[in-house]
């Protein structure tokens, strides 16, 4: 089910690296996962080739039979939604649908199965998409649902002219319900984030709703899991240390929170490695403006859902009976601010123009560039038996001209390596360097800059960024913000955008690079590896303690008013399994 251990784990996460362990009941067939033999010719293209059927169980192929596909809604890494229409009934919906062109790896076979899975499993709930059904042919898989257009969360927060925290506890209240039904019935979600909830429609009353379950998962019981997913700002401590449960959807929720507060992510750097450790450090910023305006029952709350201990953290339970969410219409109406408000809406439009540049970056790969990646391979390849050592994948980079040092080297063997042998196939190899390619490439990324600069200077101007983003709906009725973002990226201030300082722009920052899973779960695998080799000798951890309290012990959680300090349990001390003596 998934690419995740699917029994609880019984090693460190920290020594040797765990092996990805492939579940039998999952619904694949051995010859969807391309393997290079020693037998084989070694001038074949060895690409991954999608199964000919991804769904166990499609309702069919004649999806155009039943439906009319019409306008885009959105885009995304895998494919395209677009409103549907039911040819008897006239019924509006959204249809995902999904190229298999885009599925690389069997992983991505994987996360869309598995995600039909899920959504086929969870019941009818207000705050949840309700799924239809689901078709595939020969090119994509079509899965059809309930239609969304009343906007993402974010975008009706900056929206309204007046947002407080009764606003935020409201939203909280919907986000953990949602948590709430998932783990019920099994699931944890894995990427909880505001552009995974979307209106039913423009009306004040209108729902907010769940849409995505493309990372989530099914789980028991006590299992714990291993595979790093989800998105840097919103990912758990635990994750990092690819040991976790559902806990880690608390956790998220809190950011969620956090941020509907006071407009900024808790833990924020330019680079991942940076995020990941502040996310380890678990240092909150609650003094600046406007914590002061904030109720301590709120700020307890957060504290208490981003308690980096996934033992003593508040349940989703234990959040959705705390008193600040289950009197939500009674919190605060007191005016968080404009900026609040601000902050939240750059953050967002700044992630969205960074996407669409990645999209156009990637629809720009040619595939004559992956034939050159497999001959790389083939190249490294010394011995010829289909996979490449430490020792090949460094000679190799020396005979190329990049000459890389052992511990970048043993960095770019973590990412890559998914099935945890120590050595890469052909296709861990052509997956890694694709993506690679994407992000760090100037030859791409000029592709891509040369889409805004519409006149051919070598300068993006202020309209030529607002006639782009407007072509893609992310500019209307955000002309301020758009100038806000030119002012920031325009770095010596001579009203335009030069190629040097684009550059500098995508290498800012986080959350644009996850829209690629395969990419993220490579680069976020290898920091993980990296911090915690560092971080742990022959006798132990050195810094970031992994000694976990199973329970709560007394604390106070933060300068309490009177009467108002928090009980919690006391308890033995729990070591995740690796450490224990």
């Amino acid at each position: 089910m998934g690419s995740c251990v699917s029994s609880p784990l019984k090693g460190s996460p920290f020594g040797k690296r765990p092996v990805r362990r492939r579940n039998s009941s999952s619904s694949r067939t051995s010859s969807s996962v391309p393997r290079f033999d020693s037998s084989t010719n070694l001038s074949r293209r060895l690409i991954f080739q999608p199964p000919s059927r991804v769904l166990p169980e499609p309702i069919g192929d004649g999806i155009h039979l039943k439906y009319e596909l019409g306008k885009e809604l959105g885009r995304g890494e895998f494919g395209v939604t677009h409103e549907c229409i039911e040819i008897t009934t006239r019924e509006r919906f959204a249809c995902k649908r999904i190229s298999k062109e885009k599925l690389r790896t069997e992983i991505d076979v994987e996360d869309v199965r598995r995600e039909v899975e899920i959504m086929r499993c969870l019941p009818k709930h207000p705050n949840i998409v309700s799924f239809k059904e689901a078709f595939e042919d020969k090119d994509a898989v079509y899965l059809v649902m309930e239609i969304c257009e009343g906007g993402e969360l974010f975008d009706r927060i900056v929206s309204r002219g007046h947002y407080t925290e009764r606003a935020a506890a409201s939203v909280a209240k919907t986000i953990l319900e949602v948590v709430k039904v998932c783990h019920e019935h099994g699931v944890i979600h894995r990427d909880l984030k505001p552009e995974n909830f979307l209106f039913s429609n423009g009306t004040e009353s209108a729902q907010l709703k769940a849409i995505d379950f493309g990372l989530s998962i099914f789980f028991k019981p006590a299992q714990r899991f291993n595979e790093i997913v989800g998105s840097p700002y919103y990912m758990a401590p635990e994750v990092l240390r690819r040991n976790y449960g559902p806990e880690i959807d608390v956790w998220s929720a809190g950011v969620i929170l956090y941020i509907l507060l006071c407009g900024v992510p808790p833990f924020w750097a330019e680079t991942e490695e940076g995020i990941a450790h502040a996310i380890v450090r678990g240092n909150i910023d609650f003094e600046r403006d406007p914590w002061p305006k904030v109720s301590y029952e709120a700020k307890e709350l957060v504290k208490n859902m981003l308690d980096a201990n996934p033992y003593s953290r508040l349940t989703v339970q234990e959040v959705l009976e705390h008193p600040w969410i289950q009197n939500a219409e009674r919190a605060p109406n007191v005016n968080l601010g404009d900026n609040v408000r601000t902050k939240i809406q750059q953050f967002l439009l700044m992630n969205r123009f960074k996407k669409k540049v990645l999209r156009i970056v990637a629809d720009n790969l040619p595939n004559e560039e992956i034939a050159a990646i497999v001959q790389m391979f083939q190249t490294m390849d010394t011995d010829k038996n289909g996979h490449l050592t430490f020792e090949e994948l460094r000679d190799g980079l020396k005979k190329i001209g990049q000459v890389v040092p052992d511990g970048d080297v043993k960095m770019l063997m973590d990412a890559a390596d998914t099935d945890g042998n120590g050595m890469l196939s052909c296709d861990e190899f052509v997956t890694l360097s694709i993506h690679l390619k994407r992000m760090g490439c100037d030859e791409h990324l000029l592709q891509a800059f040369k889409y805004f600069d519409k006149n051919g200077n070598g300068f993006i101007e202020l309209d030529e960024l607002k006639e782009a983003l407007f072509d893609d709906k992310i500019g209307h009725g955000n002309d301020q913000w758009i100038k806000d973002i030119f002012f920031d990226v325009d770095l010596n201030k001579d009203g335009r955008i030069s190629f040097d300082e684009f550059k500098a722009m995508m290498k800012s920052g986080t959350d644009w690079k996850m829209a690629s899973r395969q990419y993220s779960r490579a680069l976020l695998n290898a920091l993980s590896i990296k911090m915690f080799k560092e971080d742990f000798g022959d006798n132990g951890p050195k810094s970031h303690s992994m000694e976990f309290p199973i329970a709560r012990k007394k604390a106070k959680i933060l300068d309490a008013p009177k009467n108002k300090s928090m009980e919690l349990k006391v308890s033995k001390t729990y070591k995740p399994s690796g450490l224990r003596n």
